[in-house]
């Protein structure tokens, strides 16, 4: 589905899925997409529907409409189009042009047995090789200009290896900054990155020579700062008092510079920063040297590409941390009102109750009492392990090993629901595996893991046809090492379509009775004891759930076990 990510402004982290013919965006809360921007007019433009797009249309708006950073009246927007109203930035994907099966169509694979193919492989390289041909020398009588293309193809290569192997900003400018040494050979450089909102620079990384003070202070001509800001355009400069481009500013006259190297940062939609490097030559190396700069053209043009690089990958890493963020935000929300929905129908319960027993009070009827009683203590119980639950998911922990008796730990779990199955009218039989000597897990775990499991079961034979019942049995297969918990119920059984689910966060099968934690806390408690659960099911027969961890000795490690 078409949208717009919001991946600057005060809405940052917003999708906005685009559905229907005619979609007005603005300040105002009326538009179907509201903007929370001061600088965006209320009805600010809007989207119209064409065959396979939207085409954006201005409204006459205040501040104007940019795509790509050119203001616009009408624009048909492409998948990558970023668009800007006020300080708010957002990025547009549209329908995809072809879905799986038309690709799938157009590009066939066969074997030689399948098709008549008389073509076969000559040649053939590895990636190193390949990379190899970036490396060679010049070799005698090779033009020149053909040597120095070659260097500046290895130089963009390692630069677009460097920027594609981190999602750290300023790990990623770290590495440019060593490259730009290594290829340049500046005495200092710097890289800064522009706030577009307060319009200022920030120095993300600064570069001295070995062997001077790690603090000596970068000074930079503001003025050939904000020329290549307003021009977009890179310069090199050597002895900037007398170059004509800028006015005599005291800001260059006092510097003195005898040449230097600034560029920007031009990604694809807008400049992020730039990079300033310079090289201070005193007059012995100028009389050495016959008069002749450091810095040539070739250089300028070699940091322009290599800021072009780099200002593309600063932009891949914001829009990353951007979509990063929403998901965290949209995970956030889901879990709250995912919560939000079980506690309230849990506290409706419990108020429930609470009428019933004051009712029974004051009416001296001890039996409506206890009938509210047990509606309060029975949904005291589901807001506990709904907690317990949210506890166990959300925390990061370490089974807690110590020898102990699983048929203990089982036998305490049936004798702690028999009540919820004859409640249920539920037949719960317990089966345990004799004799079993003691291995090393964690009992509590265990215990909660058990627990959910055989709570959905009960629930489950509940909703059959006829009188359901609960197996619950031990098992240690000593020649395949595991411990197993086998709990079968004669239920309706699991849909087919539910079963890739069944494990997923706040999805249940119950409805409104199930929070959708408990398989999951389940299957994570085991997968800490490098376990796992397996089901089966069958409509109409039932379902088993098998909960298998390894079988640890007391005497062995207890080291918690790789998962198999």
């Amino acid at each position: 589905m078409p949208s717009l990510f919001v991946i600057r402004g005060n809405d940052q982290g917003t999708r906005f899925e685009l559905e229907g013919a005619t979609i007005p965006l603005g300040r105002d809360s009326s538009n179907t997409i509201q903007i929370h921007d001061t600088e965006v007019s209320r009805q600010h433009a809007e989207l119209q529907r064409t065959d396979n797009s939207y085409l954006l249309v201005d409204l006459n708006s205040s501040n104007g409409t940019f795509v790509n950073g050119q203001r616009i009246q009408r624009h048909h927007l492409s998948t990558g189009d970023q668009v800007q109203m006020g300080s708010t930035l957002m990025l547009y994907t549209g329908p995809p042009e072809e879905t799986l099966e038309d690709l799938t169509g157009k590009v066939d694979i066969t074997s030689r047995q399948a098709v008549e193919d008389s073509s076969r492989i000559v040649r053939s390289v590895t990636q190193q090789e390949g990379a190899r041909l970036l490396g060679l020398r010049a070799e005698q009588g090779e033009n020149s200009w053909l040597a120095r293309a070659r260097s500046n193809l290895e130089v963009l290569y390692r630069t677009a290896l460097a920027v594609g192997q981190t999602l750290d900003i300023d790990q990623l400018l770290q590495r440019i900054m060593d490259h730009i040494f290594e290829w340049v050979e500046p005495d200092r450089g710097c890289i800064m990155l522009l706030d577009k909102e307060k319009r200022t620079l920030t120095p993300k990384v600064r570069r001295t020579p070995k062997g001077k003070r790690s603090d000596e202070k970068i000074t930079i001509s503001k003025t050939i700062v904000d020329y290549v800001l307003e021009q977009n355009k890179g310069v090199i400069t050597s002895d900037a008092r007398k170059d004509q481009r800028w006015n005599p500013a005291a800001s260059i006259l006092q510097l003195g510079i005898r040449e230097a190297i600034c560029v920007p940062m031009q990604g694809r939609y807008e400049t992020v920063g730039v990079i300033y490097i310079d090289t201070s030559t005193t007059p012995q190396q100028i009389i050495q040297q016959g008069g002749a700069t450091k810095f040539s053209e070739d250089h300028l043009h070699l940091m322009m590409a290599i800021a072009h690089q780099a200002a593309l990958a600063v932009e891949d890493t914001r829009y990353y941390s951007a979509m990063v963020q929403a998901e965290r935000l949209a995970a956030i929300g889901q879990t709250m009102a995912t919560v939000a929905h079980h506690i309230k129908n849990i506290l409706q319960g419990i108020r429930g109750g609470s009428y019933l027993i004051e009712l029974g009070l004051a009416e001296h009827d001890e039996t409506l009492v206890s009938k509210g009683w047990r509606i309060v203590d029975k949904n005291q119980s589901k807001i506990t392990n709904l907690m317990m639950d949210m506890l166990t998911f959300s925390k990061e922990r370490e089974p807690d090993l110590s020898p102990s008796d699983i048929n203990r730990i089982v036998g305490d779990v049936v004798e702690l629901m028999q009540s919820r199955a004859a409640e249920c009218e539920v037949a719960l039989h317990w089966h345990p595996a004799v004799p079993m000597p003691l291995f090393v897990f964690d009992p509590e775990g265990l215990h909660r893991a058990v627990l959910n499991v055989v709570t959905n079961a009960i629930d489950a034979a509940a909703d059959s046809q006829e009188s359901g019942s609960v197996t619950v049995r031990t098992e240690y297969a000593a020649d395949a090492g595991v411990l197993r918990v086998i709990v079968e119920d004669t239920g309706p059984g699991i849909p087919p379509e539910a079963m890739e689910t069944l494990f997923s966060p706040f999805v249940s099968t119950k409805k409104s009775r199930g929070t959708g934690l408990g398989l999951p806390v389940s299957q994570k408690i085991l997968h800490e004891h490098g376990g796992r659960i397996l089901v089966e099911s069958q409509p109409d027969r039932g379902s088993r759930f098998t909960l298998e961890l390894p079988a640890v000795a007391p005497s062995a490690t207890q080291q918690r076990p790789a998962p198999p």
